[in-house]
């Protein structure tokens, strides 16, 4: 099967973090997120359908980046927000609500991205973070 994307217009591997934790309870979104991420080039792409689960695979190996759906199964991931925080993990949050979805004022600031997300939107904020801290 040929390449979909284009090379040049995506990162080096190097510039991307290696282990993404995807914490998403829809599991066709969370599939397709994960083939697009290992299509660019990451090693390792997990992932997590609740708060415990997705706390456990941190505690057992804590990721280079997450992506969080901000609206779980009855719960929220702003409780993994915090301890990714606490850990200097970066992370976005991936949203269906747009721009209306409310934050904890600790996390008001969070990049965000949108439901589908655009793979150009997907990239920028995987290597967002290497290039932040230059």
């Amino acid at each position: 099967m040929g390449m979909i994307m284009t090379p040049a217009s995506l990162p080096g591997p190097s510039a991307l973090p290696q282990d993404v934790l995807i914490v998403e309870d829809d599991p066709i979104i969370t599939l397709d997120l994960e083939e697009t991420i290992l299509g660019f080039g990451v090693s390792t792409v997990r992932s997590a359908g609740s708060v415990t689960r997705a706390l456990y695979m941190i505690a057992e190996r804590v990721p280079d980046f997450a992506l969080l759906d901000v609206g779980l199964n009855r719960e929220s991931s702003f409780v993994i927000a915090e301890k990714l925080a606490a850990l200097d993990v970066p992370f976005v949050f991936v949203t269906g609500y747009g721009a209306d979805v409310r934050l904890p004022p600790a996390f008001a600031d969070r990049p965000r991205l949108p439901k589908p997300c655009p793979r150009e939107a997907l990239v920028d904020a995987l290597k967002r973070p290497a290039t932040d801290d230059a």
